[in-house]
């Protein structure tokens, strides 16, 4: 029996389609879903902001066990450098050179023809195997290609160490025949793995899928759900069915598929919004002066926050003074509320001082000296993949405690080269979300005292 290898890349085409962008917390529990399920690989979205892709994939690389992670590498030396700082902490990480084949996209896309982007593939593919055994070649609407220059490009690819490559049909106009026909041709010239990503243009992709296979390609790539993607519980179905007869099967747990990933999608999708409401992120929220406690508990809950009657009317409180000035507030502004002003416990640890070092050559370092009670000094050391990472690593190591790091947002709250920087923080711990908020002129600082504002919340509660 021939194993199936099933690519997932719901999280890199929601980060496509979706108008606002998922959460952190979205992010890893879809993540971890679809490791759940039986996939073989978790394709990500490109690098869009290295500093937060960089933290977001390491969460994910820990919460994944099984699968392995792929990320688009980009199309120079330093994108490459990026998407693998952002992917080294994987198990089995994976980078992937996406470039087209066809001449229109070549052109189009990147003003070369068919020799010069020979040359590049071989520049990117050797430059991406100094950083990663597993590199990956994905080849943008392969089934437009001259036949001659797709030769010669994955006859290159295979001969410079490449794991697998993946053919897609981005045109969306090959019948099931076709495209079969088109694998068993590119199978007769390379012996690695061929993967096939079909397209729902003609409302075939699954007996498109189905006949790749049968005529040998070694793997799909699908979504959990998608508008003209292959659909992987579809595909998992079809193969559960008719896959043994052909001698070919999936490591897919079809339950899990329906009852963990799909309803999670579906939840996640369901909070979308129309760019005309006034939510600023994909949580369905506002707020103005006219609300109440309940409304204020309600909304909370949808963000994961257990208010008390108590916290819900310090929240309710600073709601209607920022309402006086404005006509109300989206998620973001109702999150910063609640870490200002629900659960106001006493400071058990301060910040005294900190110092942080950063290089592009070696990891960030950092030191964070806090007290407890006022009078006990604590330190801590830490490295990490930037100064924030280290800086909270210091503070675990001082406390002697490891936190979840749920969520955390960074921005600015006032103009100019002396602008102060807003972090909020969330810390999950016994099942409970804790926020805390710091501002300072120093985004790191703010990021270590949002940290020990939560951390002062954990502690109270517990107390």
């Amino acid at each position: 029996m021939r194993k199936i290898y099933v690519a997932d890349y719901t999280l890199a085409q929601l980060a496509k389609d979706r108008k606002n962008p998922l959460l952190f917390r979205e992010k890893i529990a879809i993540a971890s879903a679809i490791d759940g399920m039986g996939a073989d690989t978790i394709e990500l979205a490109p690098v869009s902001n290295f500093k937060e892709d960089k933290i977001i994939c390491k969460t994910i690389s820990a919460a994944v066990k099984n699968a392995a992670l792929a990320i688009p590498a980009g199309s120079t030396a330093g994108d490459i450098d990026k998407a693998w700082e952002c992917i080294c902490f994987a198990q089995k990480p994976i980078l992937q050179i996406v470039l087209p084949l066809s001449t229109v996209t070549m052109e189009y896309t990147y003003h070369l023809k068919a020799p010069k982007m020979i040359l590049l593939i071989e520049e990117l593919i050797k430059h991406a195997k100094e950083k990663c055994e597993n590199v990956e070649f994905v080849v943008l609407d392969a089934t437009r290609a001259e036949e001659k220059v797709l030769e010669e490009a994955l006859k290159l690819a295979e001969s410079l160490g490449v794991c697998a490559v993946t053919l897609c049909d981005d045109a969306g106009n090959l019948f099931p025949a076709d495209f079969a026909d088109f694998i068993r041709k590119v199978k007769g010239y390379v012996s690695i793995p061929v993967y096939a990503k079909v397209s729902g243009a003609l409302f075939m992709e699954t007996a498109t899928a189905f006949e790749c296979l049968i005529a040998g390609a070694d793997g799909v790539k699908a979504v959990v759900e998608g508008h003209t993607q292959l659909k992987i519980n579809k595909i998992a179905a079809v193969l559960a069915a008719k896959g043994e007869g052909y001698g070919i099967c999936t490591g897919l747990d079809e339950t899990r598929i329906h009852s963990d990933v799909r309803s999670l999608v579906e939840k996640v999708n369901s909070t979308e919004r129309e760019d005309n409401e006034p939510s600023e992120n994909n949580v369905d929220i506002y707020l103005n002066g006219d609300a109440t406690i309940e409304m204020i508990t309600a909304n909370a809950e949808k963000l994961g926050y257990t208010l008390t009657e108590e916290d819900a009317g310090n929240v309710l409180r600073g709601l209607r003074r920022v309402c006086e000035k404005k006509s109300g507030i989206g998620s973001i502004e109702f999150e910063a509320l609640i870490a200002s002003y629900a659960m106001q416990a006493p400071s058990t640890y301060h910040l005294k001082y900190y110092t942080a070092t950063s290089s592009n050559l070696t990891p960030a370092m950092a030191n964070v000296v806090i007290t407890k009670d006022t009078d006990v000094e604590i330190s801590g050391t830490g490295i990490g993949d930037g100064p924030i990472d280290a800086a909270f690593g210091a503070i675990e190591q001082g406390i002697g405690y490891h936190y979840e790091l749920e969520d955390f947002k960074i921005q600015t709250v006032t103009q100019g080269k002396e602008s102060l920087g807003s972090a909020l923080i969330k810390l999950r711990h016994n099942g409970k979300i804790y926020s805390g908020n710091g501002i300072s002129t120093d985004i790191v600082g703010s990021c270590i005292r949002a940290y020990i504002n939560a951390l002062n919340k954990i502690v109270y509660d517990e107390d």
